[in-house]
């Protein structure tokens, strides 16, 4: 077959998984002729393993990727199932909400957005080849021989390159879900002389509804007071401002499917408190193993593919397997489990906390062992997937190839795991693909600013030998990310490359406003003690006033709160709840949060001092052999940079700060 030409367009997007997606709308709608390559239609915005979306960490980047103008979030609201806010009893660093999604009507969402955005183009065909003309690629090119001439590509492959999929003693090359893997594509990074990893990851087995006892598991409602995961979900296919790009894609179809398809086995929470659509939510369960499930574990862990050496990839240390978790926790009794709806019009129960590879067989075993799913029919059975991915050291922080002008990569392509890690990174790549092309400065954000720059930061600087999850532990300036203040945080960033609206970014300037000004009036308020105020103190558990006392001062007590001081301030009723809960936030953290932003403004200045691209360690004197080899691999932008690869020591900075300023850099 001979190769022609089939288009010319600016980007192409490679893989149509949460990372693609993202990719695909932000060039899109940023003015740039887009084609988004996919294996298959029907696995546009697929879910593989569990339809949730958010949780510890997680959940602060799809509040992030919705400030900078991306989808994720949008798409969860319109799908959420249940919906929760994780670590309520800790402090507001760690508030992470979580959703339960709809799986189906997940890619049916993405799919018609993608469908109704202007200046994109979506094909149903396999990327084999990459063409790169002096040192830049140029074109992309498919199985079918097909080349289209494009001036960036973005690499967002998922667990589809090279695929293998693993039961037992059975394995076969595929992609999740039974789809096809990417074949080709590797061998040609390879030439390329891109470096490639071998991770794996897994899922557990789909149970169907009815044969579950949930009568003898746990029940676990949804929250009653749902804050969405974006400003845009005000109500289904609707916008609360008009963006620079389309949203009034009709999702009547949806609100039918909620109203009229009963899923859980009793009844909804019924939440008239919604700002939104979340008017129906279902419930989860909560299931455990048991020392007889350990048992069946380990008298067949010889036919555990992970530890008979079938698999060769590594998996993520934050998501095990049952059968890692029975050998690695030998004295836990048992291990919680969670049975979770994948949709409203299926059957078919998600058992998070149970992936295995083991053979289908023992899977069933085991489940007949848990209290509740004794007559558990499997609908499909878990499975192990390896694939293919690169080490992210080769990449800029704008996710691209250090040497491949305008060849990007994102998601798990880049070695991460998880769908909210995927889409951040989707969507950065798409905005930079868009920057280098209309020849703007790039968007590179900073530890202290998101978690999405933690998260790039991390894998680019340090590079990973596992899939990378983010987590809020990962971050040193946790109090300054929370999810309360995503929009506020990256407001500037959404708004410069034209995902953001100049009437939303103008409601977010006017809120900030609001905020400093609530803040200044309770620091100038000043409460007189009284019967009632004392009552309300004693109530809470905290020490009566005997005098007047700034209405801060109240608020910054860990007892206390505006809700429980409500009755003594009368300005409580008139106040916006994003205004009332960033405030309270920031007077009772006041102190912590300023030296936090000290930390950051110090960092900041090292992130300042440029280290030149064409610096040559070697001949560096002073630098330890160590710091000369991980500083020449990774080859870092800046000192800020280079003080976080492991390896290089502080003595090593001190000799590049000193190089520099020798050589008057």
């Amino acid at each position: 077959m001979n190769e022609f030409v089939a288009e010319k367009a600016d980007i192409a997007v490679i893989g149509a998984g949460h990372a693609g997606v993202e990719a695909a709308l932000a060039s899109a709608r940023m003015g740039l002729k887009t084609i988004l390559f996919t294996l298959s239609l029907d696995q546009i915005a697929n879910m593989p393993c569990n339809p949730s979306i958010g949780g510890t960490g997680k959940g602060h980047l799809v509040y992030e990727i919705d400030a900078l103008g991306g989808e994720m979030g949008r798409a969860a609201d319109l799908v959420t199932m249940q919906s929760r806010t994780l670590n309520l009893g800790k402090g507001p660093a760690v508030h992470s909400k979580r959703i339960q999604a709809d799986r189906m009507l997940y890619h049916s969402v993405m799919k018609k957005t993608l469908e109704d955005c202007e200046n994109l183009r979506i094909i149903q065909s396999e990327v084999t080849d990459l063409e790169v003309t002096d040192g830049a690629l140029s074109a992309v090119i498919t199985r079918l021989k097909a080349k289209y001439e494009v001036k960036a590509a973005i690499i967002c492959s998922g667990t589809y390159l090279r695929g293998r999929v693993i039961i037992g003693d059975t394995a076969y090359a595929s992609g999740p879900d039974g789809s096809l893997p990417s074949v080709g594509l590797n061998e040609r990074l390879s030439e390329l002389g891109i470096k490639l990893l071998r991770f794996k990851t897994g899922t557990p087995p789909r149970i169907h509804r009815r044969s579950i006892d949930f009568s003898r598991l746990e029940r676990q409602d949804g929250e009653t007071d749902v804050t969405p995961y974006s400003y845009r979900s005000v109500a289904p296919g609707r916008s609360d401002d008009t963006d620079n790009y389309d949203v009034s894609t009709d999702f009547s179809a949806i609100e039918d499917i909620q109203k009229n398809v009963s899923i859980a086995p009793t009844n909804e929470i019924s939440n008239k408190n919604q700002p939104n659509l979340f008017t129906r939510q279902t419930p989860c369960y909560i299931a455990y193993t048991n020392e007889r499930t350990h048992e069946i574990i380990r008298q067949n862990l010889h036919r555990s593919p992970l530890y008979s050496g079938m698999i060769e990839g590594t998996g993520p240390r934050y998501c095990p397997s049952i059968e890692d978790k029975v050998v690695r926790f030998s004295d836990k009794p048992r291990h919680q489990l969670f049975a979770e709806p994948m949709g409203y019009d299926t059957d078919e129960i998600y058992l998070q906390g149970f992936s295995s590879s083991l053979p289908a067989e023992v899977q069933l075993e085991m489940l007949h062992s848990i209290e509740g799913f004794e007559n558990a029919e499997v609908m499909r059975f878990a499975y192990a997937i390896e694939y293919d991915c690169i080490d992210p050291s080769q990449l800029l922080p704008t996710l691209e190839f250090k040497a491949i002008s305008g060849l990007y990569g994102a998601g798990q392509f880049n070695g991460t795991s998880g769908y909210e890690e995927a889409a951040a990174q989707g969507l950065i790549a798409g905005i930079n693909a868009a920057y280098k092309i209309k020849g703007e400065p790039p968007l590179t954000l900073s530890r202290d600013s998101s978690y999405i720059g933690t998260l790039i930061d991390d894998i680019v600087t340090k590079g990973t030998n596992e899939p990378y999850r983010i987590m809020t532990s990962r971050s040193e300036y946790r109090l300054l990310l929370r999810q309360s203040n995503a929009a506020f945080r990256l407001m500037d960033e959404g708004r410069r490359s034209g995902l953001i609206s100049k009437e939303r970014y103008a409601r977010l300037i006017e809120l900030k406003e609001q905020i400093n000004a609530e803040i200044k009036r309770v620091k100038a308020k000043t409460v007189a003690p009284s019967e009632s105020l004392n009552a309300i103190l004693t109530a809470c558990g905290t020490t009566p006033i005997s005098t007047g006392v700034r209405l801060s001062e109240l608020i910054k007590r860990p007892q206390l709160s505006y809700e429980a001081l409500r009755e003594i301030d009368d300005t409580y009723l008139s106040l916006d709840k994003t205004v009332r809960t960033e405030a309270e936030i920031m007077l009772k953290y006041d102190g912590y949060i300023a030296r936090q932003i000290e930390d950051a403004q110090k960092m900041e200045k090292l992130e300042a001092k440029l280290l030149p691209t064409d610096i040559d360690y070697e001949k560096i004197t002073g630098l330890r052999l160590e710091a000369r080899q991980k500083l020449s691999k990774v080859r870092p932008m800046n000192i800020g940079q280079a003080s976080r690869i492991s390896g290089v020591s502080p003595a090593d900075i001190s000799v590049l700060m000193i190089y520099l300023k020798v050589n008057k850099l």
